[in-house]
């Protein structure tokens, strides 16, 4: 144990004594110091210098020349002349983001390809009417030729944000060209959806009348059915009586034939007995009159025929009578027989009409109820359309009834971008000063590190650990007034700060944790430290996402970014300088002090074993006479 102390006192004796040492050369040699305040301020300069370079990098865009070559001819629509090149010309002159420069089309090629403009746009002749084209039966889109020389990269792309600009504005020039076309079409539109309304509205308020008229009629109808049901209610009555009566008719003219019939058979058989009588008589009359010799006998005789003959005469008629009466009755029965037939078809007639009519009067009360439904339901339904076409024709009124400029103002821009902006910076140096800052630190404590000798414990009194801790010192406070002249020049330049102490903190806290990491691969590995430093800056340069996001850049830099110590120092410095979130904060914190404890750990281990090595590949760099 007693001798554990004592070494530890032996050691912490001479890393005093190495401090001691490094100490005095530094005040004692002029030349020295002035090296030393090189070291100091060279660091500052290049972090400070960086960050006022990018101060605000589009705030002289003025100064870059950038041409424009208008050839439009221009174009008419609806007695409107539009000519868009000689309004981008226009809105050009009175643009001071770059310099404009108008010239002929030979001219701005010319110019671009000698890099006298870094670009330039061409506006053909025919623009404005390729523009028009989208009222015609050909539209096509218009064209703009754009020309840049991209053998200067930066400039290319500030001229690509110009060229961008004037596509914009065309841009939007040409849709308020076709919304204000469009507008007007609108306001046609509403004109003709307030015609179609009063024009509905009328033709509802007439069919709801005629709905009225056809209810009116089919009551007329309805009591003419109900008057016809009740004449042919009244017909069938009748006819069924008249069919009765017939009927009746029938059966008493049947009798009379039957009766008429007989008596012509009486009448006839009468007829033949008088006639053969008659006849009978008169050849008795003959005889007489042939054989008789008296005139009495004559004379009575012919008397006796005469009468015979007459009555055989009405016998005759009456025979003849009897059968035209007997076949009049006859007819007169088959007549009644028919009339009964024909009432009876009379009768059934009307009641088919009465039933008929009833089944009318009702069918054209139904018909007129639907038709007066109907008619108020589709009055209704145009009432109601008309209501709407004449609500949207009113809406429309109120957007027709703008001026064109109006219009143009609206669709030129119908959405305006409202920035809010959190941790607000007032400059765009302010929000790169993180990186640059950083960047400055690693750069200074590489600087330090080369210029200045880490110490080797070979060929000394001194072990390992006692030359790293001993020199460390030194290279310590050389970080810290490196960054004291880097905040003096920050704060000078005026960049935002919005947590000034916590500032300060994560700069000193940085700056140690930089010159322990460049310092400890120097110091172990010399030469080859020296290299492993300078590797990890240039990796640390793109891959920590202080200017460009990390996610735009190659995948290995996306790989290697969370692991990089330029990454949580520029998020310490960042968070402490432009607004400060715990969590974002914290993780990165410890992270650099784990890694700085872990490096300073490992650098006491590897020197004990390396530094004989590292002593040993120096000498022999050395001795090539071509490193120093």
């Amino acid at each position: 144990m007693a001798n554990l102390i004592e070494r530890i006192i032996h050691s912490r004796h001479n890393i005093l004594e190495i401090i001691t040492t490094d100490f005095k050369s530094s005040y004692t040699n002029p030349i020295v110091i002035l090296l030393l305040i090189a070291i100091i301020i060279l660091p500052s300069l290049y972090g400070l210098v960086n960050i006022y370079a990018c101060w605000d990098p589009y705030e002289n865009t003025d100064h870059v020349q950038f041409a424009v070559a208008n050839e439009d001819k221009g174009a008419t629509y609806e007695n409107m002349t539009l000519n868009a090149g000689n309004d981008l010309v226009k809105m050009l002159k009175n643009n001071t983001d770059f310099d404009w420069v108008f010239v002929t089309s030979d001219e701005l090629r010319q110019g671009v390809h000698d890099g006298k403009y870094y670009a330039g746009i061409v506006v053909p002749a025919n623009f404005s009417e390729s523009i028009v084209s989208i009222t015609t039966k050909d539209p096509h889109s218009a064209h703009l030729e754009y020309i840049v020389n991209e053998k200067y990269p930066v400039a290319a792309k500030l001229s690509d944000a110009a060229a961008k600009a004037v596509y914009n504005n065309i841009n939007a020039e040409i849709v308020t060209f076709i919304n204000v076309a469009a507008y007007g079409k609108l306001g046609e539109l509403q004109a003709g959806l307030a015609s179609g309304a009063s024009e509905m509205s009328s033709g509802a308020v007439l069919l709801s009348n005629g709905a009225g008229q056809v209810s009116s009629g089919a009551g007329a109808v309805s009591d003419g059915a109900n008057q016809l049901s009740n004449g042919a209610n009244d017909l069938a009555n009748g006819a069924d009586r008249v069919a009765n009566g017939a009927n009746d008719l029938s059966n008493g003219a049947g009798q009379v034939a039957t009766g008429a019939g007989q008596v012509a058979d009486g009448t006839h058989q009468a007829s033949t007995k008088v006639n053969q009588v008659t006849g009978e008589i008169s050849n008795v009359n003959q005889y007489v009159q042939n054989h008789s010799h008296s005139e009495f006998i004559k004379d009575e005789m012919n008397k006796v025929n005469d009468k015979a003959s007459n009555i055989s005469q009405k016998v005759n008629t009456l025979d003849n009578g009897a059968h035209q009466v007997a076949d009049g009755a006859n007819s007169v029965s088959n007549g009644a027989t028919s009339l009964a037939d024909g009432a009876n078809a009379v009768s059934d007639g009307a009641n088919k009409l009465n039933s008929g009519a009833s089944e009318l009067s009702q069918g054209t009360l139904s018909l007129a109820a639907g038709a007066e439904l109907l008619a108020n339901s589709a009055a209704s339904a145009l009432f109601t359309a008309s209501s709407s076409l004449a609500g949207a024709a009113s809406g429309l009124s109120d957007v027709t009834g703008l001026n064109d400029s109006q219009v143009g103002d609206y669709f030129y821009a119908p959405v305006k971008l409202d920035r809010n902006e959190e941790f607000q910076t007032s400059s765009y140096g302010s929000q790169v000063s993180p990186f640059y800052i950083v960047l400055s630190m690693w750069v200074g404590a590489l600087i330090t590190c080369v210029i200045v000798s880490t110490g080797s414990s070979i060929g000394t009194k001194f072990a390992p650990h006692e030359m790293y801790f001993g020199k460390m010192l030194l290279f310590n406070i050389l970080a810290i007034l490196q960054t004291t002249v880097t905040l003096l020049g920050a704060w000078h330049l005026g960049i935002d700060i919005a947590n000034p102490l916590m500032f300060i903190f994560s700069c000193y806290f940085v700056a140690i944790i930089f010159m322990t990491l460049v310092y400890s691969l120097i110091s172990v590995f010399g030469d080859v430290g020296k290299g492993v430093a300078i590797i990890l800056l240039v990796f640390q340069i793109s891959g920590t996402g202080g200017i460009y996001p990390v996610e735009i850049m190659n995948k290995i830099f996306a790989i290697l970014y969370p692991y990089l110590p330029m990454t949580h120092a520029i998020n310490l410095v960042r968070e402490s300088q432009l607004g400060l979130i715990w969590s974002n904060y914290i993780p990165s914190f410890v992270f650099l002090l784990i890694l700085g404890g872990v490096v300073t750990l490992l650098a006491i281990i590897l020197k004990q074993r390396f530094d004989k090595h590292t002593k040993y590949f120096e000498e022999k760099l050395h001795e090539a006479n071509l490193f120093k």
